[in-house]
């Protein structure tokens, strides 16, 4: 594999032991991600974002619209399964390896070779199968970063560099239409350039001009559908945001999980090597400490999801396999693959409970949902009644069991913004209604909007759950009751931001901009 003299594993082993170690944790890795796939129930976020894949347009009212056009892909391709909607992300790793070896590969062989193992080795790479929103983000990310990287290797600024520097521009332009975390790439590239190499910035101007379709996908999408994905990232989850010392201190933990701890002592332990590192190594240092930083920051006042991050998360193992002494080496990836093997022990122990194992659980009514999702439905569901549910996530994962959108009832919340686009509740005047609840209803919350109100209730796997039977849909009162509040909530858009449209406005009050 390689020429160096620098030992794979021990000064006296072959690089076959390397790519013995890279298959095995390729192959091992990948095994437990189908068999993950194949046996998961679906979740939440999983079924929520399958609508977008049945419903695929140039954006959605969270995100932009790259997951919803790789499910659209999968299903037309593969056929509308969970194992298809989840075979992106089981794949995932293995590209993201392959990208990282054609990254750094002139570099130095062996020591993208240990990169891969490490990325390959960690915990989450055994396990990522049902983040299925942030896999587009994730691989478009790390395509522009490599091809950035190969850019900046070649010493003259020729045609195969400018051709690089678009690919990768081409490729953020991508991770923008995945997720908006994209901008925190955009600003690792800047402060790369800006400190290191002001000599190429014709390659960074490239880069940004091929990236810019992609934004402008999503503000002509945007200025058609009433800023969603402005109000939802910028305003309506962050009505709440407030500084709490444990949110930095959540985001310092997570960190800690993330890169392992043994991957952890041994940067603190050899921290000389590393800073030494950081002078040949400067592009792979910002990938690291800019997102480490601007995350930071942001922990003060927002809760940093784990998926935030994943993004970068590949690259501090690279920067750790290409500083760490030679030596340290097979004592990390040992180190890597014990954490790993404890994590498939914990799975391989789930595997073996039982829904009896679950029952005290502060989370079994959520296991039952989703592991009964068919008969739960069989229980609820009535002849001429239109079935809906309280919640998002139970709707996506009530509608994805009967692959029929299930519309939610009542105002919902800022990330149930969707069906404001997708549902129009007029047509349901008249009509029997079916709302199912975990809870004990309260009538006089839904009697405003029905002729008759019933409450049915049933137990499953010794869960309750209710259903509010209402006869004779009231929309005008539900329009005053239920679609003026949301309107008021969620739909504070700012008269600053020109619009073409708004599907919600529109229906709501049959203008593109309603007056408040």
């Amino acid at each position: 594999m390689s020429q160096n003299p620098v030992s794979a594993f021990s000064p006296q082993a072959s690089s076959a032991a390397l790519s013995r170690w890279l298959l095995g944790a390729g192959l091992a890795s990948l095994l437990l991600r189908l068999w993950i796939a194949l046996s998961f129930p679906i979740s939440g976020d999983e079924a929520f974002f399958y609508w977008w894949g049945v419903y695929p347009d140039w954006g959605y009212s969270d995100h932009p619209p790259m997951v919803g056009w790789l499910i659209a892909l999968t299903r037309a391709t593969l056929g509308d399964s969970t194992l298809a909607i989840r075979l992106p992300a089981v794949l995932l790793p293995l590209s993201l390896g392959a990208a990282l070896w054609w990254a750094l590969g002139p570099l130095d062989r062996v020591r993208a070779a240990w990169a891969v193992l490490f990325f390959w080795l960690a915990p989450l790479n055994w396990l990522y199968v049902i983040i299925t929103t942030d896999t587009p983000l994730i691989f478009w990310s790390v395509l522009s970063v490599a091809a950035l990287m190969r850019a900046e290797q070649r010493a003259q600024f020729d045609r195969a560099a400018y051709g690089l520097y678009a690919l990768s521009g081409v490729f953020l332009g991508c991770a923008f239409l995945s997720k908006y975390f994209s901008v925190v790439l955009g600003l690792t590239y800047l402060v790369y350039f800006l400190l290191y190499r002001r000599e190429r910035l014709a390659g960074l101007a490239l880069l940004v001009a091929c990236a810019l379709p992609g934004p402008a996908i999503n503000i002509a999408y945007n200025l058609s559908h009433g800023w969603s994905n402005i109000m939802f990232n910028v305003y309506n989850r962050n009505q709440d945001a407030n500084f709490e010392w444990r949110k930095p201190v959540l985001y310092v933990g997570m960190m800690a999980y993330l890169i392992t701890p043994v991957a952890l002592w041994l940067a603190v332990k050899h921290r000389q090597a590393l800073v030494d590192s950081a002078r040949t190594h400067r592009l792979l240092v910002c990938l690291v400490v800019v997102p480490l930083l601007f995350f930071m920051l942001l922990s003060a006042k927002k809760v940093i999801g784990l998926h935030w991050v994943l993004s970068f998360y590949p690259f501090g193992f690279a920067y750790l396999a290409f500083a760490l002494p030679a030596d340290r080496l097979k004592a990390c990836a040992k180190g890597l693959a014990v954490f790993a093997g404890l994590h498939v022990l914990v799975v391989a122990g789930l595997y073996m409970t039982t829904l009896d194992t679950w029952r005290s659980a502060k989370i079994y009514p959520q296991i039952v949902r989703s592991i009964k999702t068919a008969d739960i439905l069989r229980q609820a569901t009535a002849p001429n009644a239109v079935l809906m549910a309280d919640s998002y996530t139970a709707a996506s994962i009530y509608g994805f069991e009967r692959r029929q959108y299930m519309p939610v009832f009542g105002v919902g919340k800022f990330h149930a913004r969707q069906d404001d686009m997708l549902v129009d509740f007029s047509l349901y005047q008249g009509k029997t209604v079916r709302i199912i609840t975990p809870d004990k209803p309260e009538l006089e919350a839904f009697k405003p909007y029905f002729d008759r109100v019933t409450v049915l209730d049933f137990m499953q796997d010794g869960v309750p759950f209710y259903v509010v039977e209402g006869a004779g849909f009231n929309y005008p009162a539900y329009r005053a009751g239920v679609l003026g509040v949301a309107f008021k909530q969620f739909y504070n858009i700012p008269a600053w931001l020109p619009m073409t449209g708004c599907p919600f406005c529109e229906r709501y009050c049959g203008q593109v901009r309603c007056p408040r």
